[in-house]
Formats: structure tokens, sequence, C-alpha cells
């Protein structure tokens, strides 16, 4: 074999492993994101005040329809579209502190152009409910930050796990990945009423059982 045939072989030989392995780590990519076991509710809870002032300004993006489905299916176009939407609203409104109780700054508004965490979470989930997603897999969830700072974020329920839009990353992270300590969220059969959320391999105990079923029962 000449010089020339070995230095071709030897460069085929390092390029096929070059592809291989860039071949890898886009398919190593596509899967960062794979099922991970859903949010556990645990007692039925108040309402954020905020929230509850949400409803009644917008009554329409707190309606849930017992017919649709929980999850969506993390296929490649609602995929393209929890990206697209997270990463459009975090870029469409200028962060800013809210102190709500003054007239100026009071309440969740959809679409400021300048609005709180708060702001960006309920824009999100209507942005995705006028693209067609259901509405009760679109849940609202309260949260601290590792800083002990209260946060609220978007909460998609997918085939692939309950994945977090935040405005603080572009990232689309499950609810295990992020470093929060997660306190409620908005029920699944009715967008009004919320629930606090049982921390991970804690057992739901039986006097949370028989409060949720008094709950289920009056409502």
């Amino acid at each position: 074999m000449t010089r020339t045939a070995s230095a071709i072989l030897a460069f085929a030989a390092l390029a096929g492993g070059l592809f291989a392995d860039e071949a890898h780590a886009r398919n190593r990519h596509s899967q960062d994101i794979g099922p991970s076991s859903p949010i556990a509710e645990s007692a039925p809870t108040l309402a954020p005040f905020q929230h509850v002032r949400f409803c009644l300004r917008y009554p329409s993006e707190c309606k849930s329809d017992p017919m649709e489905n929980e999850r969506i299916d993390m296929n490649a176009e609602n995929s393209e579209l929890l990206d697209r939407i997270n990463r459009g609203v975090n870029a469409s409104i200028i962060p800013m502190a809210k102190s709500y109780g003054t007239e100026l700054q009071d309440g969740w508004t959809i679409s400021p152009s300048m609005g709180d965490c708060n702001d960006f979470a309920v824009t999100k989930r209507h942005e995705l409910l006028q693209s067609g997603l259901p509405a009760r897999a679109l849940r609202l969830s309260v949260v601290t930050t590792a800083s002990g700072v209260g946060h609220l974020v978007l909460v998609v329920a997918t085939t692939k796990g309950d994945l977090v839009l935040d405005n603080l990353t572009e990232t689309i992270r499950t609810w295990q990945q992020t470093d929060y300590h997660w306190l409620k969220i908005q029920s699944t059969s009715d967008a009004r009423f919320w629930y606090e959320i049982r921390t991970p391999g804690v057992a739901v105990s039986q006097a949370d059982r028989k409060i949720r079923l008094a709950y289920r029962r009056i409502n």
C-alpha cells in the first residue's frame, strides 16, 4: 500500500469517528429531556391572591375542559412550539420588579412591555393556549429559588415529563432538573384551584387523602 493510500485510509477512519461522535452528541442532546415522574399533588391549598384577581380580569384563562388531555405528546412540533414560545416571551418582556398593591403595578398581566416572573408565566400559558394546547396540560406553579425568593413558572405536562418554562433561563427542563423548592400548582381539573406539591418520596398521608376527597365532593 502506498503512503498516499495509507494516509487517505487513516483520514477516512478519523473522519468517520468524528462524524460518529457528532451524530452521537446530537442524539444525546435530543434525548436530554427524557421521561420523568410527574409532579405529585398533595392537599388543596389557597390560590395565590393575585391569581384570583387574574381570573376575574381574564376569565377565559381560568377555564378547564374535562374532556381535554392532561398531557401533550412531546413530538418535534410541540417541542419546537414550547421552545419558540419560551424564548419569544422571554425576549418580548423587559424584566421589572413589581410592587403589588400599587394602582399602576397591580396584578398579573398578559403580554406587558415590562413585567415580573408572574407576567412571563401567564403570557406563555396564554400563547400556548392560543396555539391549541389543552389548558389542563398548562399549569402555573409557585416555587422558591435556591436563594429563597418566591417565583412563578409555567409547567407543561408532556409524555416526557413535567417541563418547566422559566423566564430565568432559555433552557426547558424537567421539574426535577431545577434547583427550586416546589410549593403549589394549579389543579389539573379546574384552573381556578391550586394544590400543594408533595415532596418526591413522601407518601400522601391519610389526612391528605381525606381533605382531597372532601374537596372534590364540594367542588
